[in-house]
């Protein structure tokens, strides 16, 4: 297993995190247990936030919480002077309630409701990125009626997909978010916005995909953008002020895995808007990015306790472990690949060729297949690697298994940030109904 950060086999031959051994957290807070390396996630936050101070264009990196979502998190984003997307009212208020300031949060999402509009509005966030038409009435409406005017950019889709190590050009116009740009309703959206009297038209939004780990994407974004961005104020006088190339930035889950410096992807960036902006006398806009994967991924890993085993002989021998789908539903979902370790034998060889399972009653709850491990016995802890991003946000409670607890480690110290679901909580929405009958409890 790939040793991510702070991460390290300590002289007892146990996965180190921060400074704190693994076996002393699975002891003191049980298992599944997410762990933060929270020198990790402040290095990814500053990478960023100094490259593009490198560039000497302004900027905004706006951390996309919908990647890890917790008080501790949010603070952690305010610390290192990013901005905050969130895409529901859930997200915001987590947000507001740590107290992070609601001029550098950017709403997203393409079916916002009137009632987290209104939220978002009370609370006089920075700036909503826009969907669709419907919205950009409705949004105008209700800032009318609050007497604010709001501001907003646009989402498009500029006809540029991006994954991994491909990219591709097409018209793209079958996606549900954002006015595409080749049909024109990217350029109707742009007249409808700047006549509307209660929002402040900003600029323009692009997202092109995930896990990518070239620069060329980007690249063609940009070049589109400046395009279109240059036609708008050729024919409707309208000049953009921001210009947001949102996120995709990859991590290393597995060996093929090769993202690039957060520096490389930035000066790539900067570069094209410079060049397709500044060399065609468009003011130079402010940049602004949206990571989120790249700032937590890498930086979690979730710490299981080894249970039953059954060996098909000449087949598969599986080892299951004390969680599963519900804490990483990833794997089942799309596929997702994961490397892990025993951290309590952490500098042992691998024995056995052996794959993991969830505990939940689905043949799909498969975290890792075919992974190389030390013999594996009952009651060790697997400990499985860039669980930071989408492992907590998408956990859920099915077969009624309480979500872990997560933790972030740092010089040595570890702070619980999320307590682990009590059997109160699990029940704690549940309502009998007065007409059945009543029984006592027997628990």
């Amino acid at each position: 297993m790939y040793l991510h950060g702070t991460s390290k086999i300590n002289d007892l031959g146990h996965l180190e995190i921060g400074g704190v051994d693994t076996t002393k957290l699975v002891a003191e807070f049980g298992t599944p247990l997410y762990v933060f390396d929270e020198t990790l996630v402040r290095q990814r936050c500053r990478e960023f936030v100094e490259a593009f101070g490198a560039s000497g264009l302004k900027f905004q990196v706006a951390y996309a919480s919908k990647a890890f979502c917790v008080m501790a998190m949010c603070r952690i984003v305010e610390e290192e002077g990013m901005s905050l997307d969130v895409v529901s009212d859930g997200e915001l208020y987590t947000a507001l309630q740590a107290g992070f300031p609601a001029e550098r949060i950017h709403f997203h999402g393409n079916n916002k409701t009137i009632s987290e509009m209104e939220m978002a509005i009370d609370a006089k966030i920075g700036c909503f990125v826009v969907d669709n038409f419907i919205e950009l009435q409705m949004l105008n409406a209700i800032a009318a009626e609050k007497r604010q005017k709001v501001k907003i950019l646009l989402r498009i889709t500029p006809g540029v997909e991006a994954h991994t190590h491909e990219y591709i050009s097409t018209g793209q116009t079958d996606s549900k978010f954002g006015f595409d740009l080749g049909n024109g309703s990217a350029f109707r959206a742009i007249e409808e916005a700047s006549q509307l009297s209660n929002l402040e038209l900003l600029g323009i939004h692009s997202h092109i995909g995930s896990q990518i780990f070239e620069v060329e994407g980007f690249r063609i974004a940009a070049e589109k953008m400046a395009e279109f961005a240059i036609h708008v104020r050729t024919e409707l006088d309208v000049t953009f002020k921001v210009i947001n190339l949102g996120g995709g930035f990859g991590i290393r889950y597995v060996s093929e895995d090769t993202p690039l410096p957060v520096a490389v992807y930035v000066k790539a960036i900067t570069d094209a808007i410079k060049t397709n902006f500044g060399s065609n006398g468009y003011p130079l806009p402010e940049i602004w990015v949206e990571p989120g994967r790249s700032i937590v991924g890498d930086a979690g890993t979730t710490l299981y306790t080894v249970g039953t085993t059954k060996d098909i002989p000449g087949v598969r021998k599986y080892v299951a472990v004390d969680g599963g789908m519900t804490d990483n539903p990833r794997p089942a979902l799309y596929e997702a690949v994961y490397e892990a370790g025993l951290a309590n034998r952490a500098a042992e060889q691998p024995a056995e060729i052996v794959s993991i399972a969830g505990k939940c009653c689905e043949s799909g709850d498969m975290l890792i297949w075919d992974v190389n491990l030390p013999k594996v016995a009952a009651g060790d802890i697997l400990a499985v690697s860039s669980t930071g991003a989408y492992n907590y946000s998408m956990a859920s409670n099915y077969n009624r298994i309480r979500r872990p607890g997560v933790v972030f480690v740092k010089d040595g110290q570890s702070d619980l940030v999320v307590k682990r679901e009590s059997f109160d909580q699990i029940v704690g929405n549940d309502v009998i109904p007065a007409r059945m009958k009543q029984v006592s409890k027997t628990v």
